[in-house]
């Protein structure tokens, strides 16, 4: 019984967390957080007491609450243990610089892919970070790379049956997909135009660990109006580079993993 009631309380501060963390609002009153959590305004309250005292909350006035400082400890630390941002950070930042382009690392989490890192070089400035945030496989460059090692029936099982459509543009079948994941495997690297949002455009390359396995995958972004005044194969060139350094560094000495 005991277990039962801590497993409920975590699950309960868990999704205050998810709540607070996909507010559009600066901050958040503990009301409006107990209804969207679907919880009693004195279970909130409680439970925001003792995050606040944990460091997962903070308020920065008497009734407003935000995001602590903890959380923010705990990822920094937690990426800094990961290999495939300790090896690609820098290489990303200087590939942002030389394309001016947004340059992204990302990593298969689930059935989507999640930015380990991501640096704006000065033709995609945007007002926030996207680092954390995560996007569908199917419908972006990182995220066709990142099924390159999946089977058919592997992807059927991890994405559905049913694709997600977002724009006009938007892979919307398996059959299809497994069609461009062949021609992403024939060029080397994956092609996003305006599949997940319109107006954007996307060049990957898959990321290899020492196995050969995919284990993540490196992407300039922007505006496609803008990718038309700049050399697309001087573009993946220097994608493709900056991928054969960082799979090398991760012990990657070439050829993808065996079927």
């Amino acid at each position: 019984m005991a277990d039962q009631q801590l497993h409920q309380s975590i699950a309960r501060a868990a999704t205050i967390l998810d709540v607070v963390a996909s507010s559009s609002a600066a901050s958040m009153r503990a009301s409006e957080i107990a209804e969207a959590a679907g919880f009693g305004v004195s279970t909130t309250t409680r439970l925001l007491a003792t995050l606040q005292e944990l460091g997962y909350v903070g308020k920065i006035t008497e009734r407003d609450y935000v995001l602590g400082t903890k959380l923010l400890q705990l990822a920094t630390q937690e990426l800094n243990h990961d290999p495939v941002f300790r090896e690609g950070r820098m290489m990303c930042q200087s590939l942002a610089q030389s394309t001016r382009l947004s340059a992204n690392l990302g990593i298969r989490q689930g059935a989507s892919c999640v930015y380990l890192c991501h640096f704006e070089g000065d033709l995609s400035p945007k007002n926030q970070s996207m680092t954390g945030a995560s996007i569908p496989l199917h419908a972006s460059g990182l995220g066709k790379c990142l099924l390159l090692d999946t089977t058919p029936e592997e992807r059927v099982e991890l994405l559905g049956p049913d694709l997600t459509v977002y724009t006009a543009h938007t892979i919307s079948t398996h059959a299809a997909l497994t069609d461009e994941l062949q021609e992403v495997t024939a060029r080397g690297f994956a092609v996003e135009d305006q599949e997940f949002a319109l107006g954007r455009f996307c060049l990957a390359t898959p990321i290899r660990d020492h196995s050969g396995s995919v284990c993540a995958a490196v992407s300039v972004s922007g505006r496609r109006s803008m990718l038309k005044t700049l050399d697309r194969d001087d573009l993946t060139e220097q994608l493709i580079e900056v991928a054969d350094r960082i799979s090398v560094n991760l012990g990657h000495l070439g050829g993808a993993s065996p079927a």
